[in-house]
């Protein structure tokens, strides 16, 4: 794939400076996009939205100072860097087309090579402010991720974490007391207790290895895995009184290529959303079908109310409740 051109607006009212700049800044490879005025070069940089400007001072109607001033007043074109061609060579001209918003100053009658030069001087560092901007983005999506991560695990451990060290402080001081079904009782909590904690941290680890682990690609044996994914959840389809229906032969599945252990996750995720969302008791059907360009669609059916589209943009972002549905959770098994 070949490098995007950078798109160059010359403005100018001579037509002999824009045939010369835009035949010289064509060669060396650039898109060239044209502008006779100031009135003009406003519309096309809106709407064009050119990498960097070459603006003459001296035109009739809006100058270049005043072109400038008016493209770094519209939040559509602020950012563009602006190089003023002048023959106005004089410091308290050159003063103004800076505090007019241009980043530099050629003179005429200009020589080619320095244009050249200039403009792919401030297209470097155009790229290079547009790279790092990306990177604080960047930088400041993971601070906030991160601080999601904290609250989440701060929040959602307490309370399992709680109860395991509220049961076992109950057998430790009056174990003696507690008789067998009563204690059968405890330990089953403390089971479900633990392994809920076992599970948000499974899933805080997963998500964050999902963006550094190369993983090989298998085929899947999607009927084991199912398998096992229902294993897992036994207990809650158990409490639910959910009804499971699979395909009537494990050769029913149809064939893809993935991960499996991430795939077990995700069944697991969308069935036991299906449990908590799919009825009451719910039940739930799971299946496959041949999707378009040599995919395969796998899907989870249930008799739930479904979701609006607003909340459905929401379900696979990290750390995001729909609150309305009244299920409680952390926010991370779909993301």
């Amino acid at each position: 794939m070949e490098p995007q051109r950078h798109t160059v607006l010359i403005v100018d009212d001579n037509p002999t400076n824009l045939a010369v700049l835009m035949e010289y800044l064509e060669s060396a490879g650039f898109h060239v996009l044209v502008a006779e005025n100031g009135e003009s070069a406003l519309k096309r940089a809106r709407y064009a939205r050119p990498d960097i400007i070459l603006l003459d001072v001296m035109m009739p109607g809006l100058n270049g100072f005043e072109t400038c001033h008016h493209l770094k007043a519209d939040e559509a074109t602020a950012d563009i860097p602006v190089i003023f061609i002048t023959a106005l060579a004089d410091t308290a001209n050159k003063v103004r087309g800076f505090e007019a918003g241009g980043v530099d100053y050629i003179t005429k009658p200009f020589q080619q090579e320095e244009v050249l030069a200039r403009v792919r001087t401030h297209l470097t560092i155009r790229d290079l402010q547009r790279q790092l901007l990306a990177q604080i983005a960047r930088r400041d999506a993971l601070i906030a991720e991160l601080d999601a991560f904290a609250h989440t695990v701060a929040h959602d451990l307490k309370n399992p974490l709680g109860n395991v060290i509220g049961f076992t402080y109950l057998l430790l001081e009056d174990g003696a007391r507690i008789g067998d079904e009563e204690c059968r009782d405890i330990v089953q909590s403390l089971h479900a207790s633990a392994q809920k904690a076992i599970n948000i941290i499974e899933e805080l680890l997963l998500l964050a290895g999902v963006r550094k682990q190369e993983v090989p690609l298998e085929r899947l044996n999607m009927a084991a895995i199912t398998d096992e994914a229902l294993r897992r959840l036994e207990r809650m389809i158990a409490d639910s009184r959910a009804e499971i229906v699979l395909p009537e032969r494990p050769e029913a599945w149809e064939t893809a290529v993935g991960y499996a252990p991430w795939v077990e996750e995700v069944w697991m995720n969308y069935i036991s959303n299906a449990i908590k969302y799919g009825g009451a008791p719910p039940r739930i059907e799971l299946g496959s079908d041949p999707a378009q360009e040599g995919y395969v669609r796998f899907w989870v059916r249930d008799d739930g109310n479904g979701l609006t589209p607003e909340e459905q943009a929401q379900l696979f972002v990290p750390f995001t409740r729909l609150d309305s549905l009244r299920v409680k959770g952390h926010g991370l098994g779909l993301s």
